[in-house]
Formats: structure tokens, C-alpha cells, sequence
């Protein structure tokens, strides 16, 4: 029963997330020790999610070898829920957040890095582990997509739970100002309230972006082919 290559490039993958969380948790960061801890920034949240992405297609894969060659109803009906919270996974989380974090990221890291990710952080964490956090996330993501189709919500619902998403890190990210009376990432210090609801509504436009380019790109890799071999026929 031997494995085939995306089945251990999800495992690697998975165990790369692993290591990258427990390094990142055991950084000695002022603002770990803060109120929200490591779960203020995007950049952990979106880590979690891939994590747990990447757990669950492993699950999928082990209960497909497992099950392969049987006869169980039930088992085939709760492979398929599997399925279907991976695909919704991918489709609102995964690939939207992901690719959202490391855009926003690098555009203003180029910009001005001490506006997202000041020099002093340079003291803390180390070069591989920022790559880890936010430059292979989105190759990672999409050799998943490239290597399993992944079923798309209709593109209202999906746009609207990746909104809530992001409206719930929005209102998080208040609240943690709201009590600590400092903003998670210093761009949102040096801006003025009216400029801040703009950014805001900003970073909303561009995750609903994302999530709308993952569609057409998951379409455009598994819809292809498939009309060019009905084509050929």
C-alpha cells in the first residue's frame, strides 16, 4: 500500500507547519506575553489554518487508504463530509488567508518594513522562520490545489465567509486595542482613524480578491484539461 506523491507532500508539508508553530510558540516576544498573545497577529491565525488544513487532507488520505476496497455506506458518507469540509477549507480559509498574508505582508515590508515587521523583530526571529510565516505558505497551497480538485462553494457564500472572516479579525484586532490601548500592527498606529476604517475596508476588498482568484485558478487547473479530452474525443 504505498503512497502516492501528493499524499507525502501533504505529510511533509503538515510536519513543516508543526515545526514552524512550535518555533514560532517558543520565541521569547514581548508581545506574546500581551493580552491575545501570539493570536492577535494574522500571521499565527493563518499558520493555524493551514495546519488544520493540512491535518485534515492527511486524515482524508489515511481514511481513503483505509477504507479502499470496502463496502461500508458509512464510512464512504463520512469520507465525504471530510471531503466537504476540506474543500470548504480551501476555498474560504486556506487559500484566501494565505495568499492575503503573504501579499500584505511583502507589499509593505517593501514599502516600509518597519510599518508590519520592525528591524528589532530581527533580534527575535530568524530568517527561515519568516520565509516559514509568510513567503511558503502560498507555493504550499497551491501545489495542494494543483494536485487535488477542490469543490468551490457558489461565489456569494463563499464571499460572504471569507468576509466574516475578515470582519471578525477586524473586530478582534479593535478589541485588542481596546483594551491594551496599542494596535496590533504599527501601520495602524501611524494612520488616522478616517484612514484607518479606509485601510480596513481595504484589506476587505483584497481578501474577497483572493478569494475569487483562487476560484478562477482552481477552475482554470481542473476545468482545462477536462474540456480539452472532451474536445479530443
Amino acid at each position: 500500500m504505498a503512497l502516492i506523491p501528493s499524499q507525502v507532500l501533504r505529510v511533509a508539508i503538515l510536519l513543516s507547519y508543526f515545526s514552524i508553530l512550535c518555533h514560532y510558540k517558543a520565541l521569547d516576544m514581548p508581545a506574546h506575553q500581551t493580552y491575545g498573545g501570539s493570536w492577535k497577529f494574522l500571521t499565527f491565525i493563518d499558520l493555524v489554518i493551514q495546519a488544520v488544513f493540512f491535518g485534515l487532507c492527511v486524515l482524508i488520505d489515511v481514511s481513503s487508504l483505509l477504507t479502499k476496497g470496502g463496502d461500508s455506506r458509512e464510512q464512504e458518507r463520512q469520507l465525504r463530509k471530510l471531503i466537504g469540509l476540506r474543500d470548504w477549507m480551501m476555498a474560504v480559509l486556506a487559500f484566501p488567508v494565505g495568499a492575503f498574508v503573504v501579499f500584505t505582508f511583502w507589499s509593505l515590508y517593501l514599502y516600509d518594513r518597519e510599518l508590519v515587521y520592525p528591524k528589532l523583530l530581527d533580534n527575535f526571529i530568524p530568517q527561515w522562520l519568516n520565509h516559514g510565516m509568510h513567503t511558503t505558505v502560498l507555493p504550499f497551497i497551491i501545489i495542494e490545489m494543483r494536485t487535488t480538485h477542490h469543490r468551490y462553494p457558489s461565489r456569494l457564500w463563499g464571499l460572504v465567509a471569507v468576509c466574516c472572516f475578515g470582519v471578525g479579525y477586524i473586530l478582534w484586532t479593535c478589541w485588542v486595542h481596546q483594551v491594551t490601548g496599542v494596535w496590533v500592527y504599527p501601520v495602524l498606529e501611524r494612520i488616522a482613524p478616517v484612514a484607518r476604517v479606509a485601510f480596513f475596508s481595504a484589506m476587505m476588498a483584497v481578501i474577497g480578491v483572493f478569494y475569487v482568484l483562487g476560484e478562477i485558478l482552481n477552475s482554470y487547473i481542473w476545468e482545462k484539461p477536462h474540456t480539452e479530452k472532451v474536445k479530443g474525443e
